[in-house]
């Protein structure tokens, strides 16, 4: 089966052969294609047509052609809309043919959002290869565990050889250190052969620092009417804007149809300001619902920090009419206060009442709902979730963001009580919300995941020096020596570090993380899953004991209800009632004797259902 994805741009390998180049270049006065060959360079002209674009359809160029365009006689550049880039940012793109791939997996439509549990993980730290092929080896572990959707941390090609992948310059090319785009398309493959879905992230809120050469001869890519972390927002909503919101949509399209993917998830929507109607947010997603065939299953996850429930919304038959969940940075902090104590920066937000807050998050989806934030300078943050099912937030422990965003990338179990980190995880893996783990989270992985990237040498300075500031209003920090103590993000020692030591699995202590998230997730998939497809009505509730104590309950239409009694101080918790209901979990430390006497010990967990 040929799986080949139409764009109105890039290099488009046609039926007879031939390939089609096009490029929206309206700053430029003309525009060549270079061909490189083993023996000799060739530049043919591309021929200019309306609003801005340059086209040219060539029997000299051939899937495996390396080309560059070259602007009004002088520079060259790659290609936008590469699909791939042998040499890096800097180096000519490739022509691939999408259609020499021969997929097999016809029958695999997916899998349904309420049976996600996610598993984030970075192409280049999950193995010591840092290759997509590595991590093909590694998915029957994965589906063993019960992970049924992995997801991949950005891959659009990057500068260097080392990056978070959130640098990304062409959106369409899997960066060339992983692997070529056939061997993207061959884990995608495997891991439908197993069962499991892929969801890849994509950054549709800037262009990487380096190598991005649009603004030279198209900088209505640009605007600076709106600003962002990186400077200049993209121009969804300007002059020109329709052809800048057609590269993102098609995007979209392009990763879901050629490379089969089972969703995205978008990085930092808060960051994309479009001041038009419709928002590019719905637009696109309008585009994906219409797109994919109706049987096949694919999903839309946001990362919004400002809580924009409205996007989240369901139809009649609790259908996600753009996006299916969202990131719920809320419950992450709320818990990780709880069982850390840490305060700092945004957790700031979650030092007063943590506990009430995350019996907020886990019965009705965000703790900020429209309420005032004191870490954004009293601005509101949020909207109300009222009809929206448990599976619209997807819930997490660890993420790149929580472990990398540390000075030194220290993971949860380095930094709270080791019950405390299990009572964490038995909620969220038993809580009706999708649930995600960070790579190396289930068996108990110490090594950090820290900042890296691999930038020229003036940028990497720059990036450096920027990355040890953000910390100097800690009290840790204060002292600019401690600060040069924080790992360089452009040494390659700081990446090698990150990668997963995956020979630590063996011993003891990780195979009991194993065997207990294991556990959790098959608890899940036995008790949870088939009760999140009985609709969007799940009346939920929650009450709050003492400033640690936590019951909550989930009444689903089957008319069973879950159950969640929890102690998430270090004392021991009195006068909590446990139900008349089978146990399905409890921690290590609970037994028959101490819910006779209606005790939970510290750090302790228990679930029940009614059925």
């Amino acid at each position: 089966m040929k799986r080949r994805y139409n764009m109105p741009f890039g290099a488009e390998r046609r039926d007879d052969g031939s390939v089609r180049f096009r490029l929206w270049a309206p700053a430029a006065r003309q525009v060549e294609l270079s061909l490189a060959g083993a023996n000799r360079s060739m530049r043919l002209p591309l021929d200019p047509c309306d609003q801005g674009w340059f086209e040219l359809t060539t029997d000299a160029a051939r899937p495996g052609t390396q080309y560059h365009f070259r602007i009004d006689g002088g520079q060259e550049v790659p290609d936008p809309a590469s699909r791939f880039q042998p040499r890096d940012v800097r180096g000519p793109s490739e022509v691939i043919d999408p259609g020499a791939f021969d997929w097999q997996d016809r029958d695999w439509h997916g899998r349904r959002w309420e049976e996600a549990v996610l598993y984030e993980l970075h192409v280049g730290a999950f193995t010591p290869f840092g290759t997509f092929s590595a991590v093909g080896e590694r998915l029957d572990y994965l589906a063993d565990l019960g992970i049924t959707a992995v997801e991949l941390m950005p891959v659009a090609d990057f500068p260097g050889q080392r990056n978070w992948g959130y640098d990304g310059v062409f959106p369409f090319a899997p960066d060339s250190t992983y692997g070529r785009p056939e061997d993207l398309k061959e884990l995608v493959q495997s891991a439908h052969d197993r069962g499991l879905m892929v969801l890849l992230d994509v950054v549709y809120n800037h262009f990487g620092p380096e190598g991005n050469y649009l603004r030279s001869y198209a900088p209505q890519f640009f605007t600076d009417r709106h600003s962002t972390p990186w400077g200049d927002g993209i121009n969804f909503d300007g002059l020109d804007r329709r052809i800048v919101r057609d590269f993102f949509i098609h995007n979209a399209l392009y990763w879901l149809t050629e490379y089969h993917f089972d969703g995205l998830r978008l990085d930092a929507v808060h960051a994309i300001i479009d001041d038009s109607t419709p928002h590019i947010l719905t637009e696109l997603a309008d585009a994906v619902r219409s797109s994919v065939e109706a049987d096949r299953h694919v999903h839309l996850i946001l990362e919004n920090d400002h809580n924009q429930a409205r996007y989240l919304q369901r139809t009649e038959r609790c259908q996600p009419q753009a996006y299916d969940a969202q990131w719920n940075d809320d419950v992450h902090h709320a818990l990780h206060v709880l069982i850390t104590s840490e305060r700092d920066g945004y957790y700031a937000d979650y030092s007063q009442r943590p506990i009430d807050q995350l019996g907020r998050c886990l019965t009705d989806g965000f703790a900020y709902q429209g309420e005032v934030s004191l870490y954004r300078n009293g601005e509101t943050r949020g909207e109300p979730t009222e009809g929206l099912p448990p599976t619209a937030f997807v819930s997490f422990l660890q993420n790149h963001d929580q472990v990398g965003n540390r000075a030194f990338g220290e993971r949860i179990i380095q930094i709270a009580d080791r019950r405390a980190v299990r009572a964490a995880a038995a909620i969220l893996l038993l809580a009706p919300s999708p649930t995600m783990l960070f790579m190396g989270e289930e068996f108990g992985a110490e090594t950090p995941f820290l900042f890296f990237c691999d930038f020229e040498k003036d940028l990497a300075a720059a990036v450096t020096a920027g990355r040890r500031n953000e910390f100097a209003h800690f009290a840790r920090f204060n002292n600019p020596a401690e600060r040069e103590r924080i790992p360089d993000p452009s040494d390659a020692r700081t990446f090698k570090a990150s990668q997963l030591d995956w020979s630590v699995i063996a011993e003891p202590s990780h195979q009991d993380w194993l065997r207990f998230y294991s556990k959790l997730l098959g608890l899940r998939c036995e008790h949870i899953v088939s009760r999140l497809a009985t609709g969007c009505t799940v009346n939920a509730d929650y009450e709050i004991h003492g400033d640690r104590g936590l019951t909550a309950h989930w009444k689903f239409s089957d008319q069973s209800e879950l159950i969640l009694m929890a102690n998430l101080g270090t004392d021991s918790l009195s006068g909590l009632i446990p139900p008349a209901s089978q146990v399905i979990y409890a921690s290590e430390q609970v037994n028959a004797d101490t819910l006779k006497r209606k005790t939970l010990p510290a750090w302790s967990v228990v679930w029940f259902l009614e059925s």
